[in-house]
């Protein structure tokens, strides 16, 4: 006789309650900051037993959207994730299936001139004088290695003013994300460690070009610059590795 199947599970009742919390979260139109009522009305506004309340409590903050402080003013209040916070939970996701240097660029390349387009005509003096200050990190030759490697941190903080800037936040935060996975990728930082004033220079000469077609209010231009200078680092990129992987084969002869 065939065995029944047992139907689904649903969620957990703190997992439940925690969903419901932030709904009404919503629907009160708390902002990061609102102190939520005290864990009686909490308990009675959601019907629920002290141990499930304070476990949906906690996953909420687990989850970075609300913030517990002690003392005569404490309480649970509502808590806004940050960006950066947000991109180290989801960075976690890689932790055991690390992407490789194509898997990355695929997506920049894709990405990025869409992301750099959306710019056009709305960037004032004080946006193109943060992207100019970055610059000026790496308009120069670097004299040691430390400098050359926090020269290279400041070319990837140019596109990530870019996507702070982006009227579109998915697409800004996703961008954002991209280069996150670069600093923290260990063949990118072994890469980035290799001395290479070609790079420097090409690459504040695609940004140059970049921001002087965003400001002609040219689109078209900005897109194109942005995929070629994509296009190149991503060639760069994968030839340090290839030349990396060559030196580590012949050293383990």
């Amino acid at each position: 006789m065939a065995t029944k199947a047992r139907p689904p599970r649903g969620p957990k009742r703190p997992a439940v309650i925690c969903e419901e919390i932030k709904d009404w979260i919503v629907a009160q139109n708390l902002k990061p900051g609102d102190r939520l009522p005290q864990e009686k009305a909490l308990i009675e506004r959601f019907r629920a037993s002290k141990g499930t309340m304070r476990e949906a409590l906690r996953s909420l903050e687990a989850q970075g959207l609300v913030t517990t402080r002690t003392g005569p003013r404490g309480g649970v209040f509502v808590a806004a994730l940050e960006e950066s916070r947000a991109m180290e939970l989801l960075g976690n996701y890689f932790f055991f299936r690390q992407p490789s240097i194509a898997d990355i660029y695929t997506v920049r390349c894709q990405l990025e001139p869409e992301l750099a387009a959306s710019l056009v005509g709305r960037l004032g003096e004080a946006d193109y004088r943060r992207l100019e200050e970055t610059m000026r990190v790496y308009d120069h030759p670097a004299e040691t290695v430390g400098e050359e490697y926090r020269q290279r941190m400041a070319e990837l903080d140019f596109h990530a003013v870019l996507a702070a800037l982006s009227p579109n936040p998915v697409l800004g935060f996703m961008c954002g994300f991209l280069q996150n996975l670069l600093r923290d990728l260990t063949v990118c930082r072994r890469i980035y460690d290799r001395p290479n004033p070609e790079l420097r220079e090409k690459g504040l000469s695609y940004q140059m070009r970049l921001i002087e077609a965003l400001k002609a209010g040219d689109a078209e231009s900005v897109r194109s610059i942005m995929y070629r200078h994509m296009l190149s680092a991503w060639r760069y990129m994968e030839a340090c590795e290839a030349e990396m992987r060559t030196d580590f084969l012949r050293l383990k002869k």
